[in-house]
């Protein structure tokens, strides 16, 4: 039985990773969101008059968007922006995206259309966009987004004013249908946990990843990587990691926002949620060999963050199905659910007001606390099926190879805000 006690000590220190690993992130996830409101966010205001805005181009791939289309070009085109371009891409739609954008095409003189008769894949799309674009600064959005009006000088002020080694600045996206339990959650998520993330990361220094519904970018830098890659099932974390391993520099502002249609079923959620780890996994898989070359140091950070979190997500479900089986009864399964929960709960609770607070400047999201304050704390539990799950395909992805193509999301309810 030698064995089987030091199997139970394994466990029991599996068990400990299993608790502290998130415990620690929220506390480091707390406290780069801090930071960048203390040193990056607090008390900064541009004066949009002191900048000669250059033309920018603005690429919208579309896919079975017949829905969704026309409200979103009718909104772009009344920016306040002085001059740019929307090149709408059509990406083999089987539903009638192409005839509505060839109508829109008569009626705004700012709007070029591509029409492509085979789906290809988001990333192919943007590829053409890119090189029909006749700006330097390009603005990627969804199809069903809707770009705040001061969004575009919020993202283009950075580039005239951090460099020429800056690539891409990803906005602030926010949700605009909140009439479901499961769109507020995600309310919250998009402000405790994502925007939080991408607070920490930035005052790391580096990025996991661009907002694919929000994102500005230089069209050297682009060019400089090869453009987005076709083969990755999401391109804007793909070409995130291509534009930092050249060293072009990426950055978040949270006053560009965006706002976008989020799904309202749980199979929507759950097929866009194994996508985004999905291609994650994608990425750790090409671009390990970070490690051979010391100039990248920087992204160390965030790749092995990644690996942490799949290997936790294994490790939750080993533990969680070794204490189902071993345990003497109900009541000592409900008392280490109950302590690891209360704690990541308490820790949760605290993020979530910072990043509410921190939000809230943009959005008015306090009212939301009540209907999904809990939904920190799940979080944990809900990405481990998810990485797991995601773990065959994005494997089997790299060994296939070929075009990532894109299906019909789930738009939720199109009522706008």
């Amino acid at each position: 039985m030698r064995w089987f006690n030091e199997f139970d000590i394994l466990i029991e220190y599996i068990g400990m990773f299993v608790f502290w690993y998130p415990f620690l992130m929220s506390l480091f996830w707390i406290a780069g969101a801090l930071m960048f409101y203390l040193f990056r966010e607090r008390n900064y205001e541009n004066d949009f008059t002191e900048y000669n805005w250059p033309k920018i181009s603005i690429l919208v791939p579309c896919y079975n968007e017949e829905e969704t289309i026309e409200e979103t070009v009718d909104c772009l085109s009344q920016l306040s922006y002085p001059e740019f371009e929307i090149i709408a891409v059509n990406d083999g739609s089987n539903d009638s995206t192409g005839e509505i954008l060839m109508e829109l095409v008569e009626e705004y003189s700012m709007l070029r259309v591509i029409n492509c008769h085979e789906n290809r894949g988001k990333a192919n799309a943007l590829h053409m966009a890119a090189h029909a674009s006749t700006s330097e600064y390009l603005i990627c959005i969804d199809s069903d987004a809707i770009l705040s009006d001061e969004a575009p000088y919020y993202l283009i002020h950075h580039f005239l004013k951090k460099g020429e080694r800056l690539g891409a600045v990803t906005g602030n996206p926010r949700i605009r249908n909140r009439d479901t339990l499961l769109s507020k959650m995600q309310i919250v998520e998009y402000s405790s946990i994502i925007g939080s993330i991408k607070r920490t990361q930035r005052i790391i220094g580096k990025v996991m990843t661009v907002s694919g519904v929000i994102v500005a970018f230089r069209k050297k830098a682009l060019m400089d990587v090869g453009l987005w890659d076709r083969d990755m099932i999401t391109e804007d974390i793909a070409v995130s990691w291509k534009l930092q391993k050249r060293f072009w520099d990426i950055r978040y502002e949270p006053r560009a926002l965006c706002w976008m249609l989020v799904p309202e079923t749980i199979s929507g959620i759950w097929k866009q949620r194994v996508r985004w780890a999905q291609g994650s996994q994608e990425v750790l898989i090409r671009h390990w060999d970070i490690f051979t070359d010391w100039r990248q140091r920087r992204i160390w950070i965030i790749y092995i963050e990644q690996i942490i979190s799949i290997i936790w997500a294994i490790a939750w479900i080993l533990v969680t199905l070794y204490l189902i089986f071993t345990a003497n009864s109900i009541n000592e399964l409900f008392i280490w659910a109950t302590f690891n929960s209360f704690a990541l709960i308490m820790l949760s609770h605290i993020q979530l007001i910072i990043s509410l607070w921190n939000d809230s400047r943009y959005d008015d999201i306090k009212k939301y606390y009540l209907w999904a304050s809990w939904y920190p704390a799940i979080y944990w539990v809900l990405n481990t099926f998810v990485v797991v799950s995601a773990i065959p395909k994005a494997i089997s992805s790299r060994i296939r190879g070929g075009y990532a193509t894109w299906s019909s999301p789930d738009r939720g309810n199109r009522r706008s805000l």
